[in-house]
Order: C-alpha cells, then structure tokens, then sequence
C-alpha cells in the first residue's frame, strides 16, 4: 500500500512534450527592483508556441549596487533550478551588469552559463553575454557604446567586459557624459524612462563620436517615451529607425537576449526589427 503524501498519490514529476503548455517555453527573471518589460516584449514578437515565464529575484533592501548582485550570483542557479522543474526550454537573465559583477570574467561566464545549461537540461542566457556571442556572430569588431542611464561604475564594468571579450571600444559615455543632464542623480530620478527624442539625439552623439564603429551599442534596459501616449519602449521598438538613421547595426542588452534565446530554440521572431534579429530569418 503506498503511503499517503507519496509521489503515486502527486503530480509527475517529469514533464512530457504533450504535457506542456506551449511547444516553446522560456524563464525569465530580472532584477530585485524593477518591472521588467522583456517578458511581455519578447512575447510580443515571439511566434504562437511561444510561452513565457517570469520570477523577480527577491533582494530585500535591494539598491542597484553591483555588490548585491555579486553577493547574490548564486540566485541564478536557484532561477535555472525553478524554471528546470517548470519544464522551461530555455532561461533567460534581464541585467547587463551581472556578467562583469560576478567577478568571474568573460570565460568564466561563459562556462558559468554552459553549467547550467548542462545541470539543468535547459539553455541559460545572460543579457550581458548575449551582448557578447551576438556581436561575435556579425563580425563585429569596433564598437562606441551609448551607456544611457547607467552610472560610471556600471558602464565602465560593460566596457571592461567587452574589451576583455576581444572588442575594440572607441567611445563610451552616459547621458551625463553626452551632456543631456547634468548629474547621475539627475538620470536616476528618470528611473530608466526618458523622452522620445532623447533615443535618436544620444545616438547621433555617439555616432558622430566614433564614426568608424561597425556597431552602435546600447547598454542596459533603457526605455524612452516613443509609444501610444508616450508609453515608454525598449530599444527593440526603436532599432529599426536608429539603424536607418545610422547606417551602421544597432545591439541592445534587450535585442541581444532576445536573439540569443531565438536561435537556442531554432525560431525567429515576427515581424522586422534589426538587422540582429533579422539574421535568424535565414
């Protein structure tokens, strides 16, 4: 007789193909302290059997220092863990900032994600080295980095990672830098959402900074108010526009997660947005 509580009187605890909500089903988590649009922006441009989940990592007294998300690395592990036993096909980590936080360096990331894609029996991304695997995959090799929002500390860290990564910086400044405000505490009252105009103004800055990038970069989750009403949109609703206007591609934290997870489940998203995102059509 088994006993009650047992596993024969609960739930599989494997999921099946025909068991699962949707064909394609994809994790996110974000940080402590903020609501996170790549969820709803990926689904948005994701095909039908696309299915998405999310998970906030809980920080109390979170304060977007990069010593909390050291301290709290380990977190991703209990995120891929959650979303593994949920029977997500792939995981994906929102913040630029925790690849160089972590402290481990670009291969340690590297090994870091395939460990837990191995352990878990799914593909992990994090945003900051997807930025990473999706430049090496057009060629690129000079870059000038529109730093947006983040303070020195934050953006400093990207370059380093990227430099470490075999890239070639030209240029790199935030919105203080590029003279549009006159402190960080100023930007910070923002909280990542900034007018329409600022997306083409900051980018013709950078642009006329290193003219010979091969790639215009944008750091983070930068939103500007260039929606309905002036509802505030990440860089995947802006690409399009900035690569026509600089001639050259553009790559976001935002669309070089979303290709990343594309390609590990073998599908390209609807619609045109970026030569990135465009090269998973072929």
């Amino acid at each position: 007789m088994t006993a009650p509580g047992s596993e024969a009187q609960g739930m599989p605890l494997e999921w099946t193909e025909d068991q699962k909500l949707f064909p394609h089903q994809v994790g996110f988590t974000c940080p402590p302290h903020d609501w996170d649009a790549a969820p709803s922006d990926f689904l948005r441009i994701a095909p039908e059997s696309v299915g998405v989940h999310g998970w906030m990592l809980h920080v109390p007294d979170y304060r977007h220092r990069l010593d909390q998300r050291s301290q709290n690395f380990d977190m991703l592990e209990d995120f891929a863990a959650v979303m593994a036993n949920n029977g997500a096909d792939v995981c994906a980590q929102v913040g630029s900032n925790w690849v160089h936080a972590s402290g481990l360096g670009v291969q340690g990331i590297a090994d870091f994600c395939h460990r837990l894609s191995d352990t878990h029996g799914l593909a992990f991304h994090m945003a900051g080295y997807a930025m990473v695997e999706a430049l090496r995959a057009m060629n690129v090799e000079k870059v000038a980095l529109n730093a947006v929002y983040h303070w020195p500390e934050w953006w400093q860290g990207t370059v380093g990672f990227l430099k470490e990564a075999g890239f070639d910086v030209l240029w790199a400044g935030n919105f203080v830098d590029q003279g549009w405000f006159k402190t960080q505490e100023d930007v910070n009252r923002k909280r990542w959402i900034f007018e329409g105009d600022l997306a083409r103004r900051s980018f013709e800055y950078v642009a006329d900074k290193a003219p010979n990038a091969d790639a215009y970069l944008a750091n983070g989750m930068v939103n500007f108010r260039t929606g309905p009403n002036g509802q505030p949109q990440r860089m995947l609703h802006l690409t399009p526009q900035l690569e026509e206007q600089l001639g050259k591609p553009v790559v976001a934290h935002d669309t070089a997660l979303y290709w990343r997870i594309f390609r590990s489940l073998n599908l390209a998203p609807d619609g045109r947005h970026g030569q990135l995102l465009e090269t998973l059509d072929a």
